[in-house]
């Protein structure tokens, strides 16, 4: 299973920066893979949401909020039967500012999962371009 975690320090306010990153609606300010992000149902950046999220202009997932903590950790995910994505943000407090964790993880459905070790590297070269750009957006440094 590839999984990408990406550690962000700011010197935002967490609330802030956890009101930003859970309205997935953002997601095209950051991520340069994702091309348009639609919210469908609920609250932007609530427990409720659902959001329609095209990457690369040809791939289409819907993202469901599954877990929701205000202020602190939401997960989100998408399952197109090809491969299901978890994605897990949590924002924490850190002295004046705060720590932002965005934590993905694709499982392939069927014989591509034979494959996981190959798209691993695909998906580590797609998330270094993610945490790049959260890095600028919530204009802090990666931290390990």
């Amino acid at each position: 299973m590839p999984r990408y975690v990406a550690k962000v320090r700011t010197a935002r306010p967490s609330d802030e920066v956890f009101a930003y990153l859970a309205d997935l609606r953002n997601f095209a300010s950051w991520d340069p893979g994702v091309s348009e992000v639609v919210l469908v149902e609920g609250a932007p950046g609530g427990a409720d949401a659902v959001y329609d999220v095209t990457i690369d202009g040809r791939i289409e997932l819907r993202y469901e909020v599954t877990a929701f903590a205000p202020g602190h950790r939401a997960e989100v995910v998408a399952d197109n039967g090809r491969f299901r994505s978890v994605d897990v943000i949590t924002v924490d407090a850190d002295g004046t500012g705060s720590v932002a964790t965005y934590d993905a993880e694709l499982t392939f459905s069927g014989f591509r999962g034979f494959a996981s070790p190959l798209l691993a590297l695909v998906f580590k070269r797609i998330g270094d371009r993610a945490a790049a750009g959260l890095e600028q957006a919530l204009e802090g440094t990666l931290v390990t």
